[in-house]
């Protein structure tokens, strides 16, 4: 169940994310005609029913197997973002001629488009990166249906492991080059998305190239994680209501240059609601590093840590009160307290955004 209410935390950020960077794209074509001189203030809502539509569309794809090549792709965007925010944050930082910012992060005092930053609201924002470097590695979420993918042999939990290792370490890698970079270029107006912050920049078509990767990577990042939802819920209603047609029935509907697909009505309708309720949730609640870290924080505990450490106590037979079974437990309690501060964190700096949002009319 706490898998599940996350993956639908996860579309709703992803819907998020993809708004920012089509704006991104729009802004810095916005900044270039008008050469700095227009604000370009915009709405999200567009953008997000826009990549809304377009999930519906993959999200009609009938299995979890069937999108691997999805997966690459949005694998490739990966890279391709994250090599180009590093590059333009080394090349921001040095046409800037300093390393901006501090050990200690925001200054207390200085303004922001929510208001001057105040000492709680640093502690508050302290805690919200906790949750969003937490939301930075979720995908323990889906890592039990990725193995179930995995041709054998060799074993596919050797498979599993070499493949976690590998990964941990390369976004660990890419992670802190980018973060350290952006917040070196930008210091205390660093942004939420790295890519947004270089404004009227040339060349200014390299921006659209990284946001055009970002919004690639999340439109297939959104159906790798949505996948294992929608095959939850669809086999729990095969088997409820085995007897109805529109449940169960799969028709050949044939494809030109594709071939026959596979249609089910449920299928089709209960997909199309998700990503409709999760766009307008996203719609209602368009804050991207909050939105972020509270996924982040109610994720990062249960799925990560907690269910984990005693999976492996309980295979490995650790006995209570043993000197690993207390080293475990203070790991867990010490993550817990992680998840707590990013949560509590991540509502506060919700209900500071409510203070100044109105719903499907405020700008960026």
């Amino acid at each position: 169940m706490i898998q599940y209410i996350n993956l639908i935390g996860v579309a709703i950020g992803y819907t998020i994310a993809a708004s920012v960077s089509m704006m991104a794209i729009k802004r810095s074509n916005c900044f270039h005609k008008s050469h700095g001189k227009d604000p370009c203030h915009m709405s999200s809502n567009g953008y997000m029913i826009t990549f809304g539509i377009i999930e519906i569309l993959f999200s009609q794809i009938p299995d979890f197997d069937q999108v691997w090549w999805l997966s690459i792709v949005a694998a490739i965007m990966s890279f391709t973002y994250s090599f180009i925010g590093l590059a333009l944050g080394i090349a921001e930082t040095t046409e800037n001629k300093e390393i901006k910012g501090s050990l200690t992060g925001i200054s207390i005092g200085t303004l922001t488009h929510a208001g001057t930053v105040t000492a709680t609201q640093k502690l508050w924002r302290s805690f919200q990166a906790l949750g969003a470097i937490a939301f930075a590695y979720s995908y323990s979420i889906i890592l039990i249906e990725i193995q179930d993918t995995i041709k054998a042999p060799p074993a596919e939990y050797k498979t599993m492991k070499k493949a976690t290792y590998l990964s941990i370490f390369v976004t660990t890698a890419f992670y802190m080059l980018c973060g350290c970079m952006g917040y070196a270029a930008f210091g205390d107006e660093a942004p939420g998305n790295l890519l947004t912050g270089f404004g009227f920049y040339d060349p200014y078509w390299l921006l659209d190239i990284a946001n055009i990767a970002i919004v690639v990577h999340l439109v297939g990042a959104y159906q790798v994680y949505c996948q294992p939802l929608f095959a939850f819920v669809e086999k729990w209603s095969a088997q409820k209501w085995s007897n109805s047609d529109f449940v169960t029935a799969e028709y050949d509907l044939p494809i030109p240059f594709y071939g026959i697909f596979h249609v089910n009505f449920f299928r089709v309708v209960w997909r199309t609601i998700f990503v409709i309720v999760t766009t307008v949730i996203a719609m209602l609640m368009p804050f991207f590093n909050d939105v972020v870290g509270l996924l982040g924080a109610l994720g990062f505990w249960p799925l990560t840590v907690y269910f984990p450490i005693e999976m492996y106590m309980s295979q490995k037979k650790i006995k209570k009160w043993s000197s690993q079974w207390i080293g475990f437990q203070i790991l867990s309690f010490g993550c817990l307290l992680v998840s707590i501060a990013a949560a509590v964190g991540s509502v506060a700096g919700v209900v500071l955004d409510l203070k100044t949002y109105k719903p499907f009319k405020t700008s960026y």
